[in-house]
């Protein structure tokens, strides 16, 4: 039996390594992932690098597309923000403009007073005398002075007030009621104002031109063509400023309306 055992281990001993080559090899790596450090070199490593290298590219495009639309984005909202500024500049230059008017115009004169209405809103560059008023005996209705001079002061109070709307809507209701009141000019000058400083350009523009239109004579017309220049410029109606400008300086030589239209023109 011993003889046996020895035979065996000496048969073992002398089979051939390849014998032992055939031998199955287990992995304990079920998971089938190369094992650590494999990726780096032979053929994982060169079909792991290029997907890489073009998922990379195109992220790269993608954050450059957006850094351009946001650089685009930014100078449209530089432009608005610029917009937006200039926009409230020239409304706080209408409200400090209408300010002055308002705060160096006296109170109206009493209508028993043989002075014009003129007196009863000065104020604006070239003064307020409003001589050749129309009288208040031709309106429509019966000649009332004392119930003019209400209904015009407490239109003219909604302006202190700086309650535009309202003051408007007085104003226009105050010359519809008493279109050839001594109060008239000055409350269609005023109109214009108001309409002004709230925004309403065309409104203010049709306020202005009916000063010159239905109360020619009147002193405030060369300041309301002067406004209506201004307005006529801001709506970029440019080809009709040169000519109301001109107007104005030919027109009425030596008022302080002539001496700003003069100003605009050498600007033009």
């Amino acid at each position: 039996m011993r003889k046996c055992r020895l035979a065996v281990t000496v048969l073992a001993l002398s089979l051939p390594l390849s014998a032992l080559a055939a031998v199955p090899i287990v992995d304990d790596n079920a998971g089938g992932y190369p094992p650590a450090g494999y990726g780096t070199s032979g053929a994982y490593a060169g079909a792991g690098a290029s997907t890489p290298a073009s998922a990379q590219g195109q992220l790269f495009m993608q954050l450059q597309q957006m850094q351009d639309q946001i650089s685009r984005q930014q100078g449209i909202i530089e432009e608005l923000q610029n917009d937006v500024a200039r926009m409230k500049q020239e409304g706080l230059e209408r409200y400090q403009d209408l300010d002055r008017r308002i705060s160096s115009a006296p109170a109206p004169a009493a209508a028993s007073d043989n002075s014009s209405a003129g007196g009863a809103a000065a104020g604006s560059a070239g003064g307020d005398s409003g001589t050749n008023a129309k009288p208040s005996a031709s309106s429509n209705e019966a000649g009332d002075p004392a119930k003019e001079k209400l209904y015009y002061d407490a239109a003219f109070d909604l302006i202190k007030q700086k309650d535009f709307d309202k003051a408007s809507q007085a104003f226009a209701a105050f010359l519809r009621k008493y279109p050839s009141s001594q109060y008239a000019g000055n409350a269609q000058y005023w109109l214009g104002e108001v309409n002004l400083a709230k925004g309403d350009l065309q409104g203010a523009s049709q306020a202005f031109a009916k000063v010159a239109q239905a109360y020619p004579k009147h002193s405030k017309v060369p300041d309301s063509l002067y406004k209506l220049a201004d307005v006529e410029r801001r709506l970029g109606h440019t080809d009709k400023v040169k000519g109301i400008l001109q107007q104005v300086v030919n027109q009425y030589p030596g008022t302080s309306a002539a001496q700003l239209a003069q100003r605009d023109l050498q600007r033009l």
